[in-house]
């Protein structure tokens, strides 16, 4: 049987057949060409999680007085410059978080105190709560406002607070004791963000 190639219904077949195969082949290169750029594009939103950020990831193990300004100051700027920032406060740095916490300052063994105190006199009952009363004299006088201020201005601005969950639990701290508006997680919770910061601190 010959086919008449002149036939307009034959031409018609032939013309939708050719049409079918380039949309068929249209649609497979889309697909492949999907699948390589959604391929691409979790690569590179891979990277850009382990990329290190602009933001500032700080230790705070530290409970005195003069140990809790640093982190709070240095966190607290970094916010007020636009850049993220965390502090991690495990060990003795969680007396920072506690509500009612009276940090101090002792004299004794520590000779860069602004007006040296020798150890004798260092050990003698209220030089410690006199030395804490001396240094918050000195940041009041250069208008540096007292830790729990600075406290209420970290988490207002933003600073991640992460209470050390390993600490609490050790030390028996009880979280009711602790003020509002902090996170707990475990040494793995700061080294990720820690993996991610251009600045690392430990105080």
């Amino acid at each position: 049987m010959e086919i008449d190639l002149k036939d307009p219904k034959v031409q018609a077949y032939i013309n939708q057949y050719i049409d079918q195969r380039i949309i068929g082949a249209s649609r497979q290169l889309y697909d492949s060409l999907t699948k390589q750029i959604r391929a691409v594009d979790e690569k590179v939103q891979q990277v850009d999680k382990k990329a290190a950020k602009n933001r500032v990831a700080i230790i705070a193990s530290k409970g005195t007085l003069d140990m809790a300004y640093p982190p709070l100051l240095l966190a607290t700027t970094a916010r007020s410059m636009g850049i993220e920032s965390s502090i991690f406060f495990t060990l003795y740095g969680v007396e920072i978080l506690k509500k009612n916490a009276r940090l101090k300052v002792a004299p004794l063994a520590n000779p860069a105190m602004p007006m040296p105190v020798p150890n004798l006199i260092g050990a003698m009952p209220g030089m410690t709560a006199m030395a804490s009363m001396m240094m918050k004299g000195m940041f009041k006088k250069q208008s540096v406002p007292p830790i729990r201020e600075l406290m209420d201005m970290a988490r207002e601005s933003g600073v991640k607070l992460v209470c050390c969950q390993m600490t609490v639990d050790v030390l028996g701290v009880k979280k009711k004791n602790l003020i509002d508006g902090i996170e707990f997680g475990g040494l793995a919770t700061f080294i990720e963000y820690g993996m991610g910061s251009t600045i690392n601190l430990f105080v």
